[in-house]
């Protein structure tokens, strides 16, 4: 397999679809979705992205960006940030005035991640199976622009998040709390419940793309 060099990156797919979550969730959107993950969620839906994919040079990513005529990008995998390029090309789209946003996992740094990006960060439960992995230190990166997810797979998940946000006093480091419920693992109602009871300060998602397009990838 041929290794990027310093203008390009592994790129799975370049598609526009509406947004699924976080705060723009129902916009226009134009993903750009870069290859490769360190981690192994138990839960993940986008394992396609793993391997594979095409080299392109960062033009031809914006090339490919400007040509659906959409102010709002997403850099996601995979896990965007395991590709050093992720960075340039992030700072590139912000510069051609497109409304940038990375989803992450929350396992590398966003240390070097421009400014201009508003970041979904996405601290791993414990029934992810990766919440080893999280690195503590980007909570004290982030902003009131940004925004922390947690993907909730049972109760026991819940009251671990619980718990993160408040001792972190996460609410104050970030601009949005998103609870997840995981798709086919944690009931949506009862989660709603949980957050009704015990007055958390959150935004409960549900995965607009999955229940729009569930059996097409690339949506």
């Amino acid at each position: 397999m041929t290794e990027p060099n310093s203008d390009t990156l592994r790129i799975t797919e370049i598609f526009h679809s509406l947004q699924g979550e976080a705060k723009t969730a129902g916009k226009p959107t134009v993903f750009v979705r870069l290859t490769g993950c360190p981690l192994r969620c138990q839960y993940c839906d986008t394992e396609y992205a793993f391997a594979g994919g095409d080299l392109l040079s960062l033009d031809g990513i914006l090339r490919e960006v400007k040509r659906y005529q959409c102010s709002l990008v997403t850099v996601t995998g995979g896990e965007p940030l395991a590709q050093p390029n992720c960075l340039p090309l992030m700072r590139l789209l912000c510069d051609e005035g497109f409304d940038v946003s990375l989803e992450t996992s929350g396992a590398l740094s966003v240390a070097e991640v421009d400014p201009r990006v508003c970041i979904v960060l996405d601290l791993k439960t414990p029934g992810s199976g990766e919440s080893h992995r999280n690195d503590w230190e980007n909570l004290n990166i982030l902003s009131r622009k940004d925004q922390i997810k947690f993907v909730i797979c049972d109760e026991q998940d819940y009251v671990w998040a619980k718990a993160k946000m408040l001792e972190g006093n996460l609410i104050e480091r970030a601009g949005e709390i998103l609870f997840s419920p995981s798709c086919g693992q944690q009931d949506p109602k009862q989660l709603a419940q949980w957050i009704l009871d015990d007055r958390l300060a959150v935004r409960m998602q549900l995965q607009l793309h999955k229940l729009l397009w569930e059996s097409e990838p690339g949506r």
